[in-house]
This record gives structure tokens, C-alpha cells and sequence, in this order.
């Protein structure tokens, strides 16, 4: 076979880059051919695997604008190959899977919506200027950040009255509390900061991810480092800096030489799944409050730590979800594990007990999870076949479950297993992705997107965060509702 057909048929047809190693195993008859030198550009000593993974590494919206010796660094931290480099950026579009396409967050109070050519709606509590419109005025319904105008936003973060957006180019915005000391202008105040502003102290780095865990804000790098800002004191983060320390700090200890792919932020602690080329790995730090940090104690720890117990369980994490007290991590498998508080149940185990290593739950063994989401002692779960599973607290409204199921206390009933969510059927079409409001101040709400860009809407609106118009005497629906805008 000709090289330069093979090359062609090896990265038309999406092979995986273990499917690309396998082909040059001493057993397969293939293998002479796929191990000797392509004698193809860019490099004619690379093996026809090597070529193919190089090529679609290139193809990466993350390696676009890379430097050269920025990539070989990058490669080398991964293994020192192509096809381990593309196993590492293939690994962060899935754990990230909303990543450069449309996506919704349920933050605290309000929400924000980002469409799939990278335009913003925010609506809901804005007493901040959170939603980035140049006034303090809540919104009911979506409104589009107009003077975000030129810049696709691929990623969105919300957290205490703040919000952050990541565009394309890898720069971040915030609008919301002036956590970072943005100088004052005619759009800003010593408190708050109206319309969307450049964060400088980020245009350095090439930022793919940003999460807000309470004070605690941390960014990841498209090299897979990362980044802290704000609340070291004593040390939580690796530094000892002041609380209100503006200048984003590499991550110290361990993951300073692991790529890592996804974080997730919670209650004052991270969680970072990082890259190792036989599987991912989990590690936490901050507080260890209730055992969020899954490390058999509530100690807390400095700086990052393995979380060990997955090895036990034999389960491959590739995807986090934090909420305010609790986290779960999502298997290879299909197999979830949650830990930390189980406040309402939301820990899916039949009991409000606290968990301080990961712990399967029992009650979804019967399907494959694919897709994750942890809230405000809220846990929903997407299985493979399009079904949705909840459980947790349901004083909210926004477990998605019948309004007729209710306490003693005129409160709807927490469940503290999993339960089918049979309310969302309304959508026609598969549901692909949830949000859920995991801040511990206001009352929850909860998003459910659909392949096609759908939007619906369940729990708490007191201050319009669900985007529907409700009756005058309604202050939220435990039945989803469909939302007015096309993220498409």
C-alpha cells in the first residue's frame, strides 16, 4: 500500500489512538508496514501511526495557535508520542463534552447560556452585575451580552455574584463582584463590574477551563496546568498568599509534571483529573469538610493528592462533577462513585451518611451512566440509553419528579437513591446534558439540554434564573419547561 493512502485511510475514519498502537503489535500481520518510516512530512522517520496521530493532534482547536516548542513540551509530558498526546486532548473533550459547542449553568441565583457560534444569555439575580448587560437589573428571560460582540465564548463559570467566560482564543472575562481588583470605570464600581471585562492577569495563559468553588476560582491551561487565584491563606492551594491574592498561581506538588484534563470546583476544594498514559487519575486538595476530598479522613490538604481508592474499585475515572459538598466521578465503565456529604440523599447510597473515599452507587449498576452532574445535595445522572436518574434533595423542586410528591412538612420528599425522571419525555428527544445550581446560598434550579439545543427548566425562579414567565403566585415548577432560546 502506498504510504501516503495509508496515512489517509488511518485518519479518515476516527480510529483511537489505541487503535493506531495496536496496529504496530509484534502479532499483527500489518505490523512491518505500520512500523517502518512513513517518509512523510513533517517528520519522514515517524511510523505511519505516529503521522496519522500527528495529524489529527493538528486538527485540535487546542493545538492551533501553539508554538511549536510549546507542542514538543506538551507531547513530552503526555509520554513523548503523538498518539499519547492525541489520547490526552481526545481525553479533555470528554470529560468537558460541552467544550466549543452550546452549553448552559445553572449558577447561583442566575444563569448563563452559551450558544454553539459562542454567543452569551444571561438571565436571573444580577445585584452584582453578574449577567454582564452594563446594569444591576435582574432579567427574566435570556438576554444576550451584547458587548461581547467579535469574541466566541467556547466555555461559561459561575459562581457567588461573579461569572467567568472563556473565548476561543483562550482569554477569559468576568463580570459580576469585582473578585480580582479590575480597575474602576464608567461600566464597574469598587464592588462590581457590569458589563464583561478582560481578565489581564490571565493574558499569559491559554485558558480551555475555568470553575468557581465559593472563594476559590482555578483555571486550566490548554497545556494542562493549572492554575488558582484568590483564597490561599494558610495554604489550602499550594500557596500561602492572602485571601483576596489576585494573580493566578501554577498549582505546586505533583501535577506540575501531569497534564491534567478537566477540574472541578466545590465548596472550597478542586478536584483535577489528570492524564497518565495507561488511564486518568483523580487528585484533591482544600477543605476536607465532610470527606470531599475522598481521601479516608476530613483532613485538609494542601496540595494535590492521588485519591487512591479507584484503584480498589478497579473504575477509571473520565469525567468529575463538584458540587457545593459533595462529588462524583463517572467510570470508564459506566459505573459513578460519589463521596462527601450526603446531606438529602445525594450521595445515591440510601442513607445521609458522609463518604470519605468513593463509593459505586449500587442503584445504577443496571444501566451505563455517560453523563454526570453534581448540585446543591443534588446528583442527576444521563444513562447511554437517553434515561435520567436523580436523587437527593427535593425541597427545591428541581429533582424533576412529580409536584404531588410531598412531606409532612409540605416539602417534596428527598430521595436518597436513584430515581427515573420520567417529567423530562416531554423534550421528544434525547436529553445530553444538566446543570444544577451547586452554591449553597440561594435555592436550587436545574437545566436540561437536548441534542438539538432545547432547553428546559425546573426548581426555583424567585429571581427569574429559570428563563420562563411563570404565574404571579408561582415561584418555581417541579415540571421542566421549555426555555425560549435555540442554543444551535
Amino acid at each position: 500500500m502506498n504510504s501516503s493512502v495509508a496515512l489517509h485511510v488511518l485518519c479518515s475514519y476516527g480510529l483511537e489512538p489505541d487503535d493506531l498502537a495496536r496496529l504496530e503489535l509484534p502479532l499483527q500481520a500489518t505490523c512491518s508496514f505500520f512500523r517502518q518510516h512513513g517518509g512523510l512530512p513533517p517528520d519522514e522517520r515517524l511510523p505511519l501511526t505516529e503521522l496519522a496521530a500527528f495529524d489529527m493532534c493538528r486538527r485540535r482547536v487546542a493545538l492551533a495557535s501553539m508554538a511549536a516548542e510549546e507542542e514538543e513540551a506538551l507531547k513530552q509530558r503526555c509520554g513523548g508520542s503523538y498518539k499519547l498526546l492525541l489520547k490526552y486532548l481526545l481525553a479533555g473533550e470528554r470529560a468537558c463534552d460541552r467544550r466549543e459547542k452550546f452549553q448552559v449553568v445553572a449558577g447561583p441565583g442566575f444563569s448563563i447560556a452559551v450558544t454553539s457560534n459562542g454567543e452569551v444569555h444571561t438571565f436571573g439575580h444580577n445585584h452584582s452585575g453578574q449577567l454582564g448587560h452594563g446594569t444591576l437589573s435582574n432579567e427574566e428571560t435570556p438576554r444576550l451580552i451584547r458587548s461581547l460582540q467579535g469574541v466566541r465564548i467556547v466555555q461559561a463559570a459561575a459562581g457567588a455574584e461573579r461569572t467567568l467566560l472563556v473565548s476561543d482564543a483562550g482569554r477569559v472575562y468576568q463580570c459580576g463582584k469585582n473578585y480580582f481588583g479590575i480597575p474602576i470605570s464608567s461600566n464597574s464600581t469598587f464592588d462590581s463590574i457590569k458589563t464583561p471585562v478582560l481578565l489581564e492577569s490571565l493574558k499569559d495563559i491559554f485558558v480551555v477551563q475555568a470553575t468557581i468553588g465559593h472563594f476559590l476560582t482555578a483555571i486550566l491551561s490548554r497545556e494542562g496546568r493549572v492554575y488558582t487565584l484568590s483564597w490561599g491563606v494558610d495554604g489550602r492551594l499550594g500557596h500561602n498568599t492572602d485571601v483576596m491574592d489576585r494573580t493566578p498561581r501554577l498549582l505546586s506538588g505533583v501535577l506540575e509534571d501531569k497534564p491534567v484534563v478537566q477540574i472541578a470546583a466545590g465548596n472550597c476544594y478542586l478536584l483535577a483529573l489528570a492524564f497518565q498514559p495507561n488511564g486518568m487519575c483523580v487528585y484533591s486538595l482544600g477543605c476536607g469538610l465532610g470527606g470531599k476530598l475522598s481521601h479516608g479522613s476530613t483532613d485538609d490538604e494542601h496540595h494535590p493528592r492521588l485519591i487512591a481508592h479507584f484503584a480498589i474499585l478497579n473504575l477509571q475515572p473520565i469525567a468529575l462533577s463538584a458540587g457545593s459538598w459533595h462529588a462524583i466521578a463517572l467510570g470508564k465503565d459506566g459505573r459513578i462513585c460519589t463521596w462527601g456529604w450526603g446531606h438529602n440523599g445525594c450521595l445515591g447510597h440510601g442513607d445521609e451518611d458522609y463518604q470519605t473515599l468513593p463509593k459505586v452507587v449500587k442503584g445504577l449498576s443496571h444501566v451505563k451512566v455517560v453523563h454526570v452532574a453534581a448540585g446543591l445535595c443534588t446528583t442527576f445522572v444521563i444513562a447511554e440509553n437517553g434515561d435520567i436518574y436523580s436523587f437527593g434533595r427535593g425541597s427545591d423542586s428541581n429533582l424533576g419528579y412529580p409536584p404531588q410528591v410531598v412531606s409532612q412538612y409540605g416539602h417534596r420528599l428527598d430521595q436518597l437513591t436513584p430515581k427515573l425522571v420520567t417529567s423530562l419525555t416531554c423534550a421528544g428527544e434525547k436529553i445530553i446534558w444538566l446543570s444544577a445550581t451547586k452554591e449553597h446560598e440561594v435555592a436550587g434550579h436545574t437545566f436540561a439540554m437536548t441534542e438539538s439545543g432545547k432547553l428546559y427548566a425546573f426548581g426555583i425562579a424567585i429571581y427569574g434564573q429559570l428563563g420562563i414567565k411563570l404565574l404571579q403566585d408561582q415561584n418555581g415548577t417541579s415540571n421542566p419547561q421549555r426555555v425560549d432560546i435555540d442554543l444551535s
